[in-house]
Order: structure tokens, then sequence, then C-alpha cells
């Protein structure tokens, strides 16, 4: 099995949606020229940036392909899969056409709050049903659980084709242990654009991106900088930054980044229920933040 090498800027691709709340594949399109244009190091498609959970399962189809055909092999890609039911997203793992994707993210069983334990074997369903690698997605602030580092661990040192995590517990302590006794080949990634810069010194392999959607090509810089060791010329950017990590999530992701983007002029400001878009005030200070990056 080939692993894929998550070195750098992956970006947490947004799925774009028309007035009438259907996918704008011509945004679509748009966005994924935008990354790629951008430098973007890898894309990732249907995560949570994606509203993946709104879109029902021929959606979901649907984006994967077209997000394929679009790439065209010029980055790789990575594809969300994840759930809550084991069984289910093992089935999935074996009847879907996985062709053009180099990876699965698979995120934490959210809801029904596994052990530990549930989680090992929950994972160790994964690895054993998945024909791409595997790459562990930790959020605990959305699914109600933590991976603990010991699970972790347990795991990536167990099944060769667990190649990585992506991590968004922001437990400074919890992601240096993992760094510190990882195998040597297993991936730590950022998953909040807000403490790339640290975890990148710590010896993360760099992040899963929101910022990446708007700025692919600034933001990175200040990545491949870091990667390089480069922190002194690195850090002015994560500091021009700081001010939108804060306004973009403030709202709940991704109606930060959505909002921008529609100021952009890259798509429509549009969300499906249960989200909405930013309030008037948020939408306003992004304005101001978007001039003064764009000065």
């Amino acid at each position: 099995m080939e692993r894929i090498s998550l070195r750098g800027m992956g970006v947490a691709l947004i799925t774009p949606f028309k007035s009438t709340k259907e996918i704008d594949f011509e945004a679509l399109a748009r966005m994924t020229a935008h990354v790629i244009n951008g430098k973007a190091d890898y894309i990732v498609v249907l995560g949570t940036t994606g509203e993946t959970p709104a879109l029902d399962p021929d959606e979901r189809r649907q984006v994967r392909e077209f997000v394929k055909k679009e790439v065209a092999g010029r980055v790789p890609l990575v594809l969300g899969m994840g759930g809550n039911c084991t069984h289910s997203l093992v089935e999935e793992l074996r009847n879907s056409d996985l062709t053009g994707y180099s990876a699965i993210l698979s995120v934490a069983p959210f809801y029904n709050k596994p052990s530990q334990e549930g989680l090992f074997q929950h994972f160790s369903a994964v690895a054993e049903a998945s024909p791409l690698p595997v790459v562990l997605y930790n959020v605990p602030g959305r699914t109600g659980v933590n991976i603990s580092a010991a699970t972790t661990l347990r795991l990536a040192h167990k099944y060769e084709n667990v190649i990585g995590i992506k991590e968004a517990s922001g437990i400074f302590k919890q992601i240096e242990e993992i760094i510190n006794h990882k195998p040597d080949n297993f991936q730590v990634i950022s998953g909040d654009d807000a403490i790339t810069y640290p975890l990148i010194t710590l010896g993360a392999e760099g992040v899963i991106s929101v910022v990446g959607n708007a700025f692919p090509r600034e933001f990175g810089k200040m990545v491949r900088l870091c990667l390089d060791g480069r922190f002194q010329e690195a850090l002015p950017i994560h500091y021009r930054f700081s001010r939108l990590y804060d306004e973009l999530f403030v709202d709940g992701n991704p109606a930060g980044v959505k909002s921008l983007l529609h100021d952009m002029g890259l798509i429509e400001n549009e969300l499906r229920l249960p989200l909405v878009p930013t309030r008037m005030e948020t939408g306003e200070e992004l304005r101001k933040l978007l001039a003064e990056l764009q000065a």
C-alpha cells in the first residue's frame, strides 16, 4: 500500500451551495482551482469544513467524483470517511470506489462516546477494512470523545496503514507525547490553524487547514518556512493571520471561511441547516481583515 506524504499544507475543502441549497459545482470547480493554484500540498474532501453531515450519500459521491475529476492528479486527495456505526463505515469502505484518492481521514465516532478500548477496536476495524491508508482525526470539541495519546500510539504501532493523525484536541502535552513516541513514519498533523506554528516546532508535519481555502499561498508559505526550520521568517506571517484565526471560528466553521470566500467573489454565502452564516458584525470584521490582508 503506497503511503501519502502529509507534509505541508492540506486544505479542508468547503462545499459551496447555491441560494437553493443545491451543491454549486461551478463554485466547487473555482475553489479547487484556487487552492491548487495557491500551491496546496494536498486536498481533503468531505471533511468537517465540507459540511459532510449535511450531504446525503449520493451528494457525497458526486462531490468525491467531481473533485477527483477537477484535480486530475495534480495534488494528492484525502477523503473524509467516518461515522459512529462501525459496521456501516466498514461496509462503506469495502463497497466504495476510492480510485483517485490516496488516503482516508476518519473522525472519531461521535455522540455515542466510546471508551478508549472502543475507539481502538473501531479504528482497528477501519484499518483492516480500508483499501487506502488511514489518517485518524481527533476533534473532541465536535465528537465528545478524545482519542488519548496511548490509543493513538497503540494504533500507530499495530497497523502499518494507520499513517497519521489530524490532531485538533489542542492538548499540547498529548500531542507532544504522540510525537515523541510514534513510529518514525507516522505523521502528526495540526487540525487547528491557530496552533500550527507551535505544533511544527514540536515536530508536527504540517496542517489540514481551513484558512487555506481563502489564503492557500500565504498560509502555505508560513507552513513551509516552519518545516524548513525558518521560524523567524514564518513568525510575522503567523502573527499577520492571528486576528483572522479568532474571527473565522467565532460563529463556527465553515461559516467564517464561507463569509470570507463570498467577499473574495469565489462562492455564495450559503450553508445548510443546522449551520447558518456568520452574524452581521462578524461578517463586517472579516471584511476589514480581508482588506488588510489583501493590502
